[in-house]
């Protein structure tokens, strides 16, 4: 019976901390965006690390064909073709 003069005292001072902790986390603000979290890792912040020829946000106009990759890497090196060549 001892024992329950100790808890019943010890379990009313736990439940006043938390009611003062929850109040406290409402009081700064812990609870009022829930969502941005979860919807932030779905941004995508990586563009800079993403090669510019594998970009899939480009506009039509800016997307070069792979004829045109063929083109530009063949002026790039014309060694290469006078090697294979002769």
């Amino acid at each position: 019976m001892q024992i329950v003069m100790f808890l019943v005292p010890l379990m009313l001072m736990l439940v006043a901390l938390g009611i003062v902790l929850f109040a406290w986390s409402v009081k700064n603000g812990q609870y009022d965006d829930l969502e941005g979290p979860a919807h932030r890792i779905l941004y995508d912040d990586d563009k800079d690390m993403i090669p510019d020829d594998a970009r899939t946000d480009k506009p039509a106009s800016e997307q070069q064909t792979s004829e045109q990759v063929a083109e530009v890497s063949q002026a790039a090196n014309p060694d290469e073709d006078k090697s294979q060549k002769g």
